[in-house]
């Protein structure tokens, strides 16, 4: 038996299923946590207005 593929049809399924790996991929995304120093940023904002001011 020969085997007839519906071109239009598995070129909507395969982009759908693409479409669905990639919403599930940014689902399960998390940003990288930095360790920040706020006391350092600080320290640096004073300089930094110390030296315009």
């Amino acid at each position: 038996m020969a085997v007839t593929r519906l071109k239009r049809k598995d070129r909507k399924v395969r982009s759908q299923a693409a479409v669905r790996r990639l919403t599930l991929k940014l689902q399960n995304f998390k940003p990288v946590v930095k360790n920040v120093d706020i006391e350092k940023i600080k320290e640096e904002f004073k300089a930094k207005k110390e030296q315009k001011g």
